[in-house]
């Protein structure tokens, strides 16, 4: 059983240290400083939420996704054939995403995480893994003014991520996750994620994990399944979600979404517990990832890092600690 992180992490620290992040960006857009100063930035935030991330326990962490502007953005500005428009929310919550404008095929043209993973995985006193947001979510977040059919730009990015998970798994991670919330909300679509999934893991021999939240993922997990996920992150914190795992296809590997990140509300260290216990009914304890639902960036880091040290307490209360 590991402890472990679903991908963005809050930039903005505690007052009163100041938001060097923010107010780099706002200097970049001045003039002031150069791309490079920003990048420094950048690293110093990234190397500090790592910390954050081990000091709180968890046993596999992300780079927070410090350098992303969203979930969109910063892979879908450096694919060919996509422009960036302006800001529309994401989902139901209380962020924002640039949304991105297909307007000629999507193309893999350059290695767009692999310095990230890279820097992160020197950096980190944890393991670290990449994250990917996924073809189909992508896909349903872009304005399509390119192709006739929402098959073809799915296909598209699914090919174009597909190399980049390649250049990612050159890097040596033990895990490559994956992103694919929109398909929860887009049920009807299983046959397209299906052919994009395909597409997206072939020729991948790292393991794979594919995440899905905001809503239950339903018949997506035996899609997932199907095909080659090893790992499946589903929001336990959504009744029913556990118990119509066995109808829907038992994955190899279960990422099981334990406390809630849209709530400061703590989970009580039973509460998390006797999920953890739960999902060890579907799965081994060596097959079993435990995380919170889904990111961290909708609460203040605060209150992020207390979630973090909440559900690792509950984790040690299942193991017996």
């Amino acid at each position: 059983m590991l402890v472990t992180v679903v991908g963005n992490y809050p930039k903005i620290p505690d007052r009163p240290l100041p938001a060097r992040l923010r107010t780099a960006l706002a200097r970049l857009d001045r003039g002031d400083i150069t791309v490079q100063e920003l990048n420094k930035v950048a690293d110093s935030v990234t190397v500090e939420v790592m910390a954050e991330q081990a000091d709180a326990g968890i046993e596999l962490i992300t780079d927070g996704q410090v350098r992303w502007q969203d979930e969109q953005t910063y892979i879908a500005s450096k694919l060919g054939g996509i422009s960036i428009n302006g800001l529309t929310r994401f989902f139901d919550t209380n962020t924002y995403y640039r949304e991105p404008v297909i307007d000629g095929n999507v193309t893999w043209q350059e290695p767009i995480l692999v310095r990230d993973y890279e820097f992160a995985k020197e950096k980190a006193t944890r393991p670290v893994k990449p994250v990917l947001t996924g073809p189909y979510t992508l896909a349903r977040l872009s304005r399509n003014e390119h192709y006739g059919r929402l098959d073809d730009l799915v296909m598209d990015y699914a090919r174009a991520l597909n190399q980049e998970a390649k250049a990612l798994q050159a890097a040596g991670p033990t895990l490559l996750q994956v992103n694919e919330p929109a398909i929860t909300v887009h049920p009807a679509d299983q046959a397209i994620a299906l052919e994009a999934w395909k597409a997206l893991l072939a020729g991948l021999t790292v393991e794979t994990a594919v995440y899905f939240y905001f809503e239950a993922p339903g018949a997506a997990v035996a899609t997932a399944v199907s095909a080659g996920f090893t790992t499946v992150g589903v929001d336990g914190t959504i009744d029913g979600v556990l118990e119509a795992i066995p109808a829907n296809g038992r994955p190899q590997k279960l990422a099981l979404g334990a406390v809630d990140s849209r709530t400061t509300r703590l989970e009580p260290v039973d509460q998390v517990a006797a999920l953890v216990k739960k999902a060890l009914g579907l799965v081994s304890s060596d097959n079993l990832y435990v995380n919170p639902n889904q990111g961290l960036e909708y609460l203040p880091r605060e209150q992020a890092k207390a979630k973090l040290v909440r559900l690792v307490e509950g984790v040690n209360r299942a193991r017996g600690n």
